[in-house]
């Protein structure tokens, strides 16, 4: 087994039995709609909700959510989350975003002057819900990771910005605040969400394509192009650190019970207790996201005990045999 040298190998002798479970990229189309995602590319006009829906009808799934609401007038990359990994949306809304936004200023203004406000607009900001948000309005702030000008056009008036934020943060608010610093009325003219954590617009599919997508599958039994748009719920926990667990772990895990020393078989560096994990299995499987019990450099001297409380199990219980008694 291969480790990055950031980790704790705690057990190199670690098997898993091909005989259950199956390494992400292998799942059929069931397992997908059961705990899959589907990368949107949204387009302006109908809210996330009604995609959702659109999508949950299409594909004749009980459940589907989304992961981080796009207003209806913005473009960008929306997931979807279809069946039981609607359990990580807590996860998606809070990844970082990236942005493209187009602005227009009342009265003309210069590039200089426009960057002059767009590096005060960085780092921690308050950032107040818009009246048009349907969230509490209440005062708040948000990191502004970057914020940059990209062109601009009209003498002056339309500019191009990106924005890379942390989640919430109210773009509409941060371009009204830009007219406020100016004396400048500002307006938002279009937004498209360009990343959401490690996933990017390029990855994205159409409404059409889905569409297209689902007619071949279900009139011509050709799961092919739909098995192309529909992602294990992994790539979207990639980010995570993750410990890697022996089957018998799996099994227990997956019944809710906390993961205790023996079970694991690889743990990250440096992580202090109350961090977030994944924990996964051996064929890459994320099991449940949990939170460390311990500071993981403490790990390796532990020869019992608990080591992480599961917050969001993602795992099918059955879906690995019940070996409790050997960890």
């Amino acid at each position: 087994m291969v480790t990055a040298q950031e980790d704790w190998v705690l057990d190199e002798s670690a098997k898993t039995n091909q005989a259950f479970g199956c390494s992400p990229n292998d799942r059929t189309l069931e397992e997908l709609l059961d705990c899959g995602v589907i990368l949107i590319d949204k387009p302006s006009g109908p809210s996330s909700h009604q995609l959702a829906a659109w999508a949950r009808s299409m594909l004749g799934i009980n459940r589907i959510g989304h992961g981080g609401t796009l207003d209806p007038f913005a473009t960008g990359l929306l997931t979807l989350l279809c069946g039981r990994s609607t359990k990580i949306t807590g996860e998606l809304l809070k990844k970082k975003k990236s942005y493209v936004a187009v602005i227009r200023f009342k009265k003309p203004i210069q590039d200089d002057d426009l960057l002059g406000i767009v590096s005060k607009m960085q780092g921690e900001i308050y950032n107040v819900p818009p009246k048009e948000s349907a969230v509490k309005i209440q005062v708040r702030t948000r990191d502004v990771e970057k914020s940059q000008l990209i062109q601009s056009e009209e003498g002056g008036r339309v500019h191009l910005i990106s924005i890379d934020c942390e989640a919430g943060t109210y773009i509409r608010t941060l371009i009204r605040d830009f007219g406020l610093l100016s004396g400048n009325e500002c307006e938002l003219l279009e937004l498209h969400r360009s990343r959401s954590g490690s996933l990017n617009d390029q990855m994205a599919c159409t409404m059409q394509q889905l569409a297209d997508s689902v007619f071949l599958w279900k009139e011509h039994d050709d799961p092919k192009g739909l098995l192309r748009l529909l992602s294990p719920v992994e790539v979207v926990l990639e980010d995570i650190p993750k410990i890697v667990i022996k089957d018998g772990a799996v099994s227990a895990l997956s019944h809710g019970a906390p993961l205790a020393r023996p079970g694991i078989i690889s743990v990250p560096k440096g992580l202090p207790s109350g961090s977030s994990v994944l924990l996964s299995s051996l064929k890459g499987e994320a099991v449940a996201i949990a939170e460390l019990s311990v500071g993981s450099d403490t790990i390796p001297s532990m020869e019992t005990g608990q080591v992480a409380t599961p917050r969001s199990v993602i795992m099918q219980p059955g879906a690995y045999p019940q070996t409790w008694s050997k960890e």
